[in-house]
């Protein structure tokens, strides 16, 4: 089943494209890295998705069904999540039920449990980043979605951070078959659990590679001597007009 296709996808701000002509479809059960520099169009795309965008040219298509009420299948979010720091993560989440309509208080205490807050009661002001970014997924997670969008949930993440969003990002999608659709530029930690990518540059979707394809772009980079970090090497050939050499 297609969860997400995106057909030619264009806004423009003062007649100068911020997204162009951006198409690409996501299936069930992928995670989905959509990669590119700050200021690439990546955050533009996620909100056209969430439908606060609603003036652009282009289509999306939600679970195969062409109706906006599609969209309440979707959990995520864009640049900042949405966090009541005077509030306990149980209290954020009782919230968030409260707009989704949910009544189940005990799928609310299982969400707690799956992203690693189940215990914790003091106030999310005294959260550390990785447990606001846990919160923030968990919130996200109310109403059971079918996908979950993801507009960089690692950034500013120490190490211990990153790892335990990668953790818990993979359990979701291996243990509950969640697809999850991420923007980011951190391409290396995208490649430990993406099985598909599409990179933007400047607006433009220049490639998508499913995962197994990327790995061999990277053997044919090191039988070409490059040496270092072939991720980053990767990346900044994609985002350059280097990258043609390797194909």
């Amino acid at each position: 089943m297609k969860i997400l296709q995106a057909i030619n996808l264009t806004k423009c701000y003062d007649k100068v494209p911020v997204v162009n002509q951006v198409s690409f479809e996501i299936e069930e059960g992928e995670i989905y890295g959509f990669v590119g520099k700050n200021g690439a169009g990546k955050s533009t795309v996620i909100r056209m998705i969430f439908n606060l965008i609603r003036n652009y040219d282009g289509k999306i298509i939600l679970f195969e069904n062409e109706e906006k009420d599609s969209v309440k299948q979707i959990g995520g979010f864009v640049e900042h999540p949405s966090i009541y720091p005077s509030m306990t993560a149980m209290e954020n989440l009782m919230v968030q039920a409260k707009l989704n309509g949910v009544t189940d208080v005990e799928s609310l205490k299982q969400i707690l449990e799956e992203v690693g807050l189940k215990n914790d009661k003091k106030k999310v002001k005294y959260f550390s980043l990785g447990m606001k970014q846990r919160l923030a997924i968990g919130i996200a997670l109310v109403g059971n979605p079918k996908l979950l969008v993801l507009d960089e949930p690692m950034n500013g993440l120490d190490p211990v951070g990153i790892r335990e969003i990668r953790e818990l990002l993979l359990r979701l999608n291996k243990k509950h078959g969640m697809t999850i659709f991420i923007s980011s530029h951190m391409l290396t930690e995208l490649s430990k659990i993406a099985t598909k990518y599409g990179f933007m540059k400047e607006g433009t979707l220049v490639e998508e590679i499913s995962a197994e394809d990327l790995e061999e772009k990277l053997d044919k980079l090191k039988e070409k001597g490059v040496t270092g970090d072939l991720l980053e090497e990767y990346f900044i050939m994609v985002m350059g007009e280097e990258h043609e050499r390797i194909d």
